[in-house]
């Protein structure tokens, strides 16, 4: 399997891992002039590239926060994990929400999120009269205590 990135912009940043076990690779801003997000408002990112994963049919591509920025400035995309299909070629953008009560300035270059591949199934669909009975049942938020 191969994730393979072209380039749409030359001063786009090639995602990386920072270290051996890195579950995720850095995806970078690619921006001719800083973007300001305001305290409470959305803004998209560019990459300024796009990506297919090659091998295999059955991954998909999941942006996530990066913790620093999460927990430290309140940025992260504001749907918790952003879905890019498999067969989605287009620019990969990053959204991303400021939920702190402080604007934020993104420059070019910037390490604005992470990319993380996971394996995905995708069943058929079967509608059923019946499930099969378990310990839980049909217990729902906090049925099984704190």
């Amino acid at each position: 399997m191969k994730l393979l990135i072209k380039k749409l912009d030359d001063k786009a940043v090639i995602p990386r891992r920072q270290t051996e076990y890195s579950a995720g690779y850095d995806l970078c801003a690619c921006l001719d002039s800083p973007v300001t997000i305001k305290a409470g408002e959305t803004e998209k990112i560019p990459t300024g590239f796009s990506a297919e994963l090659s091998g295999t049919k059955e991954a998909v591509l999941l942006i996530y926060a990066r913790s620093s920025l999460a927990v430290k400035f309140g940025i992260a995309p504001p749907n918790c994990v952003g879905v890019v299909d498999w067969d989605y070629r287009g620019e990969i953008i990053v959204a991303l929400h400021n939920s702190s009560d402080s604007d934020y300035t993104v420059n070019h270059g910037d390490r604005i999120a992470q990319l993380v591949i996971t394996p995905i199934f995708t069943p058929e669909i079967q509608e059923t009269e019946e499930l099969s009975d378990t310990e839980r049942g049909t217990g729902g938020f906090g049925s099984t205590g704190k």
